[in-house]
This record gives structure tokens, C-alpha cells and sequence, in this order.
């Protein structure tokens, strides 16, 4: 089984799973989210992600996602996955948004870790666009 992981500064990565359900209809067990809380410290973020592993068996899979490279909760998550044993097993991806993240909870079971990089790069640049909107031309009264 491949597991999808979410974690991220405050309630990004609760809001991101929550909003990937409703998206995919995808509830179950195999995605799994955890924000890095203000009052929350390095060993008990730690902690609480260690916990997240437990039910993984040893052919299992991850798919690790962030908010920021380098960020507290992408760091910490690598190191208790490095402790783990689980680097070979595991691909680890920053710079998440809701596009990138539906993308792999939708794909992930579809293609092998190399091909999942490659599109989810890919597929993040494609979904960065300036959005505008153009004003309707005459009276400003109007709206």
C-alpha cells in the first residue's frame, strides 16, 4: 500500500487532507495529515508523526508532502522516517498546494516514485497562473 503524508506550519496540512476528501471522496487510512501546532515543540511533532507510521507494514509505501522545503514539520518527518528505516521507501515533496496534493492522492497508486516526481513537478508549475479578471467598460456606478 502506498500511504500519502501531510504535514505543514498550523492546520495547513488538516485543511489540505480535509479538502482532498471532499475532493477525491477518498476517506480512507491512507492518507494521513499533521500541522506542527504554535504551542507544539520538535520531539512532540516528532512523537505524533511516529505514531502516523505505526500501522505501516513493511512492503508499505510513503509519499511525504510539505508546506515549505526545509520547514520544521517537512524536517522533522524526514529524520523519525529516516530512524524508521523508511528513506528507500519514501518519496518527500515541498512546496505543496491543493492541485499538487490531489494529484498524488488520485495518482498514487498508478505509477512508481520517478514517475510521480516527474508529473507532480510538472503539474505544479502548470497550475501556477496569474488569474484576472477584466472590469466591464462603462459607468463605475454599475455593478
Amino acid at each position: 500500500m502506498r500511504y500519502v503524508f501531510i504535514v505543514s506550519h498550523g492546520m495547513l496540512a488538516e485543511g489540505m487532507h480535509d479538502a482532498v476528501k471532499m475532493l477525491s471522496g477518498n476517506e480512507s487510512d491512507e492518507i494521513r495529515s499533521l500541522g506542527l501546532a504554535r504551542d507544539m515543540g520538535a520531539d512532540e511533532f516528532a512523537a505524533r508523526f511516529r505514531e502516523l507510521l505505526k500501522p505501516l507494514q513493511p512492503e508499505d509505501e510513503i509519499i511525504l508532502l510539505a508546506d515549505i522545503v526545509g520547514g520544521s514539520p517537512l524536517s522533522n518527518a524526514a529524520n523519525v522516517i529516516a530512524e524508521e528505516g523508511l528513506l528507500e521507501r519514501t518519496l518527500m515533496i515541498g512546496g505543496m498546494n491543493l492541485a499538487l496534493v490531489l494529484t498524488v492522492v488520485l495518482a498514487k497508486d498508478d505509477a512508481d516514485f520517478e514517475e510521480i516526481k516527474t508529473d507532480l513537478l510538472e503539474e505544479a508549475r502548470a497550475s501556477m497562473k496569474v488569474f484576472a479578471v477584466e472590469a466591464a467598460a462603462g459607468n463605475d456606478d454599475e455593478i
